[in-house]
């Protein structure tokens, strides 16, 4: 039998890059987006775009309005997205306990699934500083989730997979075009326009953009012309 995974997939370029390599290792693959509030929807609507294009089992979007608590330039309307380029704190754009609440989904459905594997995109070279993109995050969340399941303490050990975490933005592009995915379904902008139009000035925007020249292709990414 195909055994099940579980991909978080946000629909950006990192998360298909995932979703891609997963189904490579001939993984049944369960999409799981979160609907959290984030300032646009259009990066959900990339999501559902990957998995159909991706042949994914199936996706799922499950709503959590992190807005209630906000804290975040992605989850609080009053904070600025900065456009200054990359720093070395940890940006506004963190929104706080994101990756656990999504682990801790994952791990729920992976549960149910009977899936012993959760794979993440989250990346420790080319990113913003997060602390829930760092290895021993990764290391901690595995531990942590064989303590506190019914499969785990039965015998089926879960996996956690972060298999970009110590890629290049580069290097995960290159990976993704040999594994044949599509970047043009992809956003990763933090402020994306309606019509999925990049900003080209924030975090992510510029670490796709350098990714895209690191790695000698061609960037599909629609930016807008106003910036």
């Amino acid at each position: 039998m195909t055994p099940n995974a579980v991909v978080l997939l946000s629909g950006g370029l990192d998360s298909a890059t995932v979703l891609a390599l997963a189904k490579s290792r001939g993984f049944a693959c369960h999409c799981l987006s979160l609907d959290y509030g984030q300032r646009h929807r259009v990066e959900l609507e990339a999501a559902s775009r990957v998995a159909a294009s991706l042949g994914a089992a199936r996706q799922r979007t499950v709503r959590l309005d992190l807005t209630q608590f906000g804290g975040s330039a992605l989850t609080d309307a009053a904070i600025a997205v900065p456009t200054e380029g990359i720093g070395t704190d940890i940006p506004v754009t963190y929104v706080p306990a994101r990756n656990t609440i999504m682990l801790s989904l994952a791990l729920a459905w992976a549960e149910v699934l009977d899936a012993a594997d959760i794979f993440i995109g989250v990346n420790a070279v080319d990113y913003s500083g997060y602390p829930d993109c760092r290895p021993e995050y990764i290391r901690a969340f595995e531990a942590m989730a064989n303590l506190a399941t019914k499969a785990a303490v039965e015998g089926r050990r879960l996996t956690l997979h972060a298999p970009l975490i110590e890629l290049s933005k580069a290097e995960i592009i290159r990976l993704g075009g040999t594994l044949g995915v599509d970047y043009s379904l992809t956003i990763s902008c933090y402020q994306a326009d309606p019509a999925g139009r990049a900003c080209g000035v924030c975090d992510s925007c510029r670490l796709r953009r350098a990714g895209f020249a690191a790695a000698g292709a061609a960037d599909p990414t629609p930016y807008r012309t106003d910036r």
